[in-house]
């Protein structure tokens, strides 16, 4: 994704343009590299955790086989029972990570080379079969993993609170609503979540420039 093509393309928006014009620059940076397996891990082991609980967890995990940068399906499979509840991981996050694992090893989760072959939305109608990963998982990874670039997240809390402060409204779009009003900024629909969520940010610091009623 063009960070430069976006930004043009969005200033444009009557929403999206003041929220650009006080955020600058878009700096969302998919992790380069990471396998989908490994995202979909990570992701179950924050779901609902603290961010140093979960990386705690992690980290305990990848310790358990060592010379590994991150544990393969193959290998978590391989882990003695009870191994991932010694990390910390609940019985549901548990139950989860072998999932993944199951279905990585056996080809169901692509490896980042075929997932490149998949289209958004084949790859979330894949992925949220996997027990406990849903749509806003696939969307997370789909954003900041993959790096696609048309990826509307309307289920998140922070871009529909975003869009709240940016249009001037009381209350937050519904997701369907904002799929709608989200049709004008493809294809560049991530680089609009990535400054609604910045909108968002900004506010919860009390530096957000709301709009000016006309």
């Amino acid at each position: 994704m063009s960070a430069r093509a976006a930004r043009l393309h969005l200033a444009a928006d009557p929403v999206l343009g003041p929220v650009i014009a006080q955020v600058g620059a878009m700096r969302l940076k998919p992790v380069k590299g990471r396998e989908p397996y490994e995202a979909l891990v990570r992701a179950i082991a924050h779901q609902q955790v603290h961010g140093r609980a979960a990386e705690a967890m992690l980290n305990r995990l990848i310790a358990l086989v060592p010379h590994a940068p991150f544990p393969s399906p193959q290998q978590v499979l391989a882990l003695p029972e009870g191994a991932l509840r010694a990390c910390g991981f609940s019985g549901a996050k548990q139950a989860a990570i072998l999932d993944i694992a199951h279905k990585s090893a056996a080809g169901w989760v692509p490896t980042r080379r075929a997932a490149a072959r998949l289209s958004d939305e084949a790859l979330i109608e894949r992925l949220v079969a996997l027990r406990g990963v849903g749509r806003w998982t696939v969307e997370m990874l789909l954003m900041f993993t993959l790096g696609r670039p048309d990826i509307l997240p309307v289920d998140d809390f922070g871009v529909r609170e975003g869009y709240r402060l940016a249009a001037g409204l009381e209350t937050q779009p519904k997701p369907k609503e904002l799929a709608a009003i989200g049709q004008a900024w493809a294809p560049f629909r991530t680089a609009a979540a990535w400054y609604l969520w910045r909108a968002a940010d900004l506010n919860k610091e009390g530096r957000f420039k709301a709009p000016v009623a006309i």
